[in-house]
């Protein structure tokens, strides 16, 4: 159990662009080498399985989160120490303001 804990499951913004390029990348070269190798064999199917093996192979490389996409984490800032009286502080609540008909009719 301790080992499935341990495995990294998150990106950094930068690994994200990373991964979405790519993603975009394979898919827009394997349409293109599809739609080219299927013309040519005058077979439409052949661009589908071609664009579907650009699909897998994108998965693959994008989805799960490899240690390239994990290379700038976002340093964040330490959180601050509130003292007593701050988180005693009482914040003042709106007053409901009287309707403008009563004030006219009186």
């Amino acid at each position: 159990m301790e080992y499935i804990r341990s495995i990294p499951t998150h990106m950094d913004y930068k690994g994200q662009k990373l991964a979405e390029q790519l993603f975009q990348g394979i898919i827009l070269l394997f349409a293109v080498v599809g739609f080219v190798w299927g013309y040519v064999c005058e077979q439409f199917v052949q661009t589908i399985y071609i664009l579907g093996a650009g699909f897998i192979l994108s998965c693959i490389l994008t989805l799960p989160p490899w240690s390239i996409y994990r290379r700038s984490p976002v340093q964040w800032q330490k959180p601050r120490v509130h003292s007593e009286l701050e988180s005693k502080e009482v914040i003042p609540t709106k007053e409901k303001k009287s309707s403008r008909r009563k004030e006219k009719t009186k």
